[in-house]
C-alpha cells in the first residue's frame, strides 16, 4: 500500500512535494533568464546563482538551510556531472599536447601553491599550520565550471585553452584526497599519516582512477556503439551513466572516483560514437543543471554574517595566491615545455576558483576538526571577491598579455532549428518522389534576400551547389535564412514542390500544406 500525502509512513508530503517543484521551478527559470546577465558583464554565472542562493536564504526570503553533509554529497554528485560534460565536450586533439604540462600543474603546482599559501597564511595571519594548510588545500583548486564559461568568450590559442581545459579537469582528484587527508589529521591528530604516506597515498589512487576511468570508458564506449539505440535521447542518457560507472567503481575500489569520471567522459567524447550532437546537448543541459543547483545551494548555506570578520583574511590569503602562489607553480610546471614567460603569466591570471573549494570547505566540518566553522565563510568570500577581479579582466589581461589570436575555429554543433544568437533558422527540406522541386535550379527558387540554399546530400555525397545546380527527387536540402524571411522561405518551397517553378507567379497554383511540426519539410 502506498503511504498517503501526510501519512507517518513518509516523511515527505505531496504538499511538502508541491512547495518544493514549486520554489525548485521557479529559481531554475530565474537562473536562466540571468545567463543573460552573465554573457553580457563577462562574469561567471556561478556568481549570479550564487547570489540568488543568498537571496532565497535564511536572510532573504527566509529558506533555512544548515546541512553540510547534504551539500558535500550534492556537490560531489554535481561535480561529477560537470566533470562528464568537461570530458565529453573536450577533443582531444585540442588538449593533447598539453596533458603532461596539465597534469603536473594539477600535482606539482597544486603541491607548491599549497605550501605557499600554508606558509604566508602562518606567517602572516598568524594561523596555526593544521588551519593554514587546510585553507591553502582548499583553494587550490581550479574550478572547471569557472574556467569553462570564462573561456568561450577569449579566443586564445588551442594550446592555452586546452592547457586550463585539462588542468581544472585533472586536478579536483588530488586536492580532494588532500583536502581529506589534511581534514582528518585536524580532526584525530593521533592517526595523522606522514606527508610521504599521504603522498603514496594520492599517487595509488589517482593511478587507480586514471587506469579504471580509461577502461571504463573505452569499454563502455564500444559497449555503446554495438548497442547503439534508435533514441538519441535515450543513446546519451548511456554514454553519462557509462561516465558515473567509472566514478562509483573508482570510489568502491578507493581510487580517485573524479579523475576516473572525467577520463571516461574524455574517452567517450573521442571514440566517434553515434548520436555526438544529442550526446553533447544533454551532457551540457546535465551539466547546467548541475551548476545551477550546486551554486544555489552553497548560497543557500552561506551565512553572511560571518562575511564581514573574513574579509581581510580572505583578501591576504587570496592577493597571495593570486600574486605569488599561482604563478610560482605555474612556473614550476610549466616552463620546461616552452611556454612564454607571458603565456605563463595569462596562465596565472586564469587560474579561477569556484565550486569546488566553496564544497570542499564543508569537509572539515563534517570530519568535526576542531576551530574550523570559519573556514566555510572565509572560501565564500575569497572565492566571490576574486572572480569578481579576475574574470571580466581575463580577456583584457590576455589581449595585453598578446596571448589572443586574430581569428578563432570554434566547432559548432545546431540541433535545434533556431540559431538564436545569429537570428537565423536551418530548415531541412526532403524533396519526395513526386515533388515538382525535381529539375529545378537554385536560381529559380527565387529565395529572398538572407536565404540561401547552403547544402544537398545527394545519394548519401554532399554537394555545395551553384544557382545552376538543378533538384533531384530523393535530394535533401539545407536552407539557411534569416528569422524574418523564414515563413517567406518555407511558403516558396511549398509553393514550387506543389506547382511548378512557376507557381509563385499564379496565386491560383499555391497549395495549402499541412504543417508537421517538429520534423523536416517533406514535399511530394
Amino acid at each position: 500500500m502506498l503511504p498517503l500525502a501526510g501519512d507517518a509512513q513518509t516523511g515527505f508530503t505531496l504538499g511538502e512535494l508541491t512547495t518544493a517543484l514549486l520554489v525548485g521551478s521557479l529559481t531554475l527559470i530565474v537562473c536562466v533568464v540571468a545567463i543573460r546577465l552573465s554573457n553580457r558583464t563577462g562574469l561567471p554565472s556561478l556568481l549570479i546563482y550564487l547570489g540568488i542562493g543568498l537571496l532565497i536564504g535564511e536572510n532573504g526570503l527566509g529558506i533555512r538551510f544548515e546541512d553540510e553533509q547534504l551539500t558535500l554529497v550534492l556537490g560531489y554528485a554535481a561535480l561529477v556531472l560537470i566533470l562528464i560534460e568537461g570530458g565529453l565536450t573536450t577533443r582531444w586533439d585540442g588538449i593533447k599536447d598539453s596533458i603532461a604540462p596539465a597534469g603536473l600543474l594539477a600535482t606539482l603546482g597544486v603541491g607548491v601553491s599549497v605550501a605557499v599559501v600554508a606558509v604566508a597564511a602562518h606567517f602572516i595571519l598568524g594561523w596555526s599550520w593544521n588551519a593554514a594548510l587546510l585553507v591553502a588545500a582548499i583553494v587550490s583548486s581550479t574550478d572547471a565550471a569557472a574556467v569553462f564559461s570564462v573561456l568561450r568568450s577569449v579566443p586564445l590559442p588551442r594550446r592555452l585553452t586546452g592547457m586550463l581545459e585539462a588542468e581544472s579537469g585533472f586536478n579536483d582528484a588530488p586536492v580532494v584526497l588532500l583536502v581529506s587527508a589534511l581534514a582528518l589529521a585536524a580532526a584525530n591528530p593521533g592517526e595523522a599519516h606522514s606527508p610521504w604516506a599521504i603522498l603514496g597515498l594520492a599517487a595509488t589512487e589517482l593511478a587507480g582512477g586514471a587506469v579504471i576511468g580509461l577502461v571504463v570508458g573505452y569499454a563502455g564506449g564500444q559497449l555503446m556503439r554495438r548497442s547503439a539505440a534508435g533514441s538519441s535521447g535515450l543513446f546519451s542518457i548511456g554514454v553519462i551513466a557509462v561516465a558515473v560507472l567509472a566514478y562509483a567503481a573508482a570510489a568502491s575500489l578507493h581510487a580517485s572516483g573524479f579523475l576516473a569520471t572525467y577520463l571516461a567522459a574524455l574517452v567517450l567524447g573521442n571514440l566517434g560514437l553515434p548520436h555526438q550532437p544529442a550526446v553533447h546537448a544533454f551532457a551540457t543541459a546535465m551539466g547546467w543543471l548541475a551548476q545551477i543547483g550546486l551554486f544555489v545551494l552553497l548560497g543557500l548555506l552561506a551565512s553572511p554574517a560571518g562575511f564581514a570578520e573574513q574579509l581581510v583574511p580572505a583578501l591576504v590569503v587570496g592577493l597571495v595566491l593570486l600574486l605569488l602562489a599561482r604563478p610560482l607553480s605555474v612556473a614550476a610546471s610549466v616552463s620546461w615545455f616552452g611556454f612564454s614567460l607571458r603565456q605563463q603569466a595569462f596562465l596565472s591570471w586564469a587560474g579561477l576558483r569556484g565550486a569546488v573549494p566553496v564544497v570542499l570547505a564543508t569537509v572539515p566540518v563534517i570530519e568535526r576538526a576542531p576551530n574550523v566553522d570559519w573556514i566555510f565563510d572565509l572560501v565564500f568570500v575569497l572565492v566571490v571577491i576574486f572572480t569578481l577581479l579576475q574574470a571580466p579582466t581575463l580577456p583584457w589581461v590576455a589581449r595585453r598579455l598578446g596571448v589572443t589570436e586574430a581569428h578563432r575555429t570554434r566547432q559548432l554543433t545546431v540541433e535545434s532549428t533556431p540559431v538564436e544568437e545569429l537570428n537565423a533558422s536551418l530548415l531541412t527540406v526532403d524533396v519526395g518522389p513526386t515533388s515538382m522541386l525535381h529539375g529545378v535550379a537554385v536560381f529559380e527558387l527565387r529565395l529572398p534576400v538572407g536565404a540561401d540554399v547552403t547544402l544537398i546530400l545527394r545519394d548519401g555525397h554532399n554537394i555545395v551547389p551553384t544557382p545552376r545546380t538543378k533538384i533531384h527527387h530523393g535530394d535533401q536540402l539545407l536552407v539557411v535564412t534569416t528569422d524574418a524571411q523564414r515563413s517567406r522561405v518555407e511558403e516558396l518551397m511549398r509553393a514550387i514542390s506543389e506547382g511548378g517553378r512557376l507557381a509563385e507567379w499564379t496565386k491560383k497554383d499555391r497549395l495549402k500544406v499541412r504543417k508537421r511540426p517538429g520534423r523536416p519539410a517533406t514535399f511530394g
